[in-house]
């Protein structure tokens, strides 16, 4: 059977544009945000800035009112910034390192800005060209969601964990789609790539197509937190010997992950999917890769906290053969490659002509 996603991946590799979600940190988010490549190119995908560190204004703005960016007159204000970074730091705090947190939280604020600088100049370019997304067309992509999610996780889940409710999901379903229809009004047309294009792209591309040997693995994790002390860590270490003691006794893994995991691969039972070497922090990828099959193995700590890991599948090498099923991935994502290199080129132009004024606060 192939591994489908496997050869996700694989494509991906060659995308300029990949949403990199909080969650274990050792790549154990291979489950993926439930949401398709068209719906995520908006501001997050362009691999452009705002300046880190512009000129200060003459006179420079304080308090949480104060101006931090304004985008041909539309304005973000510091406390916005500040609530919508408390936003993002608050899904991956408790599996972040306590050394990554400064940094992450920097990494934040461009994002932030950078997104802001993208919607406003988007919004305002669909607005010129006064483009439209239907109720019956959200309505569809709200459907489509639904059926990218992961098993056992509900569009409810979806919302709650992002924190926004129905009404701004549908908003930004319709904004995406607005932003989906300007893309194809650049392009013509002419994403749709040709057989030729798709054999040159595998034959050039071939040594990407050989599967390496991978692991089919499900894990427990119990988190480790910024500021957890040696008590703290004990603790935990001994709630995951406790759970390895309940599973070897003959407890239900799936059970087990979804009541007690702090990874989100709990939705699905602790299943992180199929893993090759290089996917994982060392001490995780070592684990998995001596274990047996079916094997309940040792507490195994890294720096994200303590896993309890069973590998249900070993996938000897092999390389990926040109069949319909794998020219269908190769045409999906060029095609998308083609739409984003166009988006890319679109929102630069928009840059280029906008007037952006960032204050250092």
């Amino acid at each position: 059977m192939v591994d489908e996603k496997y050869i996700r991946n694989l494509l991906i590799v060659f995308c300029l544009v990949i949403l990199t979600l909080g969650g274990c940190g050792s790549k154990d988010e291979k489950q993926a945000s439930a949401q398709t490549e068209l719906q995520k190119s908006e501001a997050s995908r362009s691999e452009e800035t705002v300046p880190a560190n512009p000129p200060a204004p003459a006179v420079a703005p304080t308090g949480g009112a104060a101006v931090v960016i304004d985008v041909d007159g539309s304005k973000l204000t510091h406390g916005q910034v500040e609530t919508e970074i408390k936003r993002i730091m608050s899904a991956m705090k408790k599996q972040m390192p306590a050394d990554r947190l400064e940094q992450a939280k920097e990494n934040a604020r461009k994002q932030v800005l950078s997104d802001f600088t993208a919607k406003t100049l988007l919004t305002n370019e669909v607005k010129r060209l006064n483009i439209s997304a239907s109720d019956a067309e959200v309505k569809e992509a709200e459907e489509q969601v639904k059926n990218d999610l992961p098993k056992g996780m509900t569009i409810e889940d979806l919302m709650q964990k992002n924190k926004i409710t129905k009404e701004q999901m549908q908003e930004d379903l319709r904004f995406r789609i607005k932003i989906s229809k300007l893309v194809m009004m650049q392009m013509s047309g002419k994403s749709k790539p040709t057989d030729k294009e798709i054999n040159e792209f595998y034959q050039k591309n071939r040594d990407k197509f050989k599967m390496p040997k991978g692991v089919h693995v499900r894990h427990v994790l119990i988190a480790k937190a910024a500021g957890d002390d040696n008590k703290m860590k004990a603790e935990k270490k001994a709630k995951a010997e406790d759970l390895r003691s309940q599973l070897l006794a003959g407890a239900n893994f799936a059970e087990i992950a979804k009541k007690n995991s702090d990874c989100p691969s709990k939705e699905t039972g602790g299943d992180l999917g199929v893993f090759r070497r290089g996917e994982m922090v060392k001490q995780f990828e070592n684990a998995a890769f001596s274990q047996e099959v079916n094997a309940i193995g040792p507490v195994v700590e890294t720096e994200f906290g303590f896993h309890i890991i069973q590998v249900l599948e070993r996938h000897a090498p092999k390389t990926l053969a040109l069949d319909d099923r794998m020219k269908g991935n190769i045409s999906t994502f060029l095609e998308q490659q083609k739409q984003q290199e166009t988006f890319d080129a679109m929102l630069k132009k928009l840059r280029d002509k906008a007037k952006i004024t960032v204050y250092r606060n």
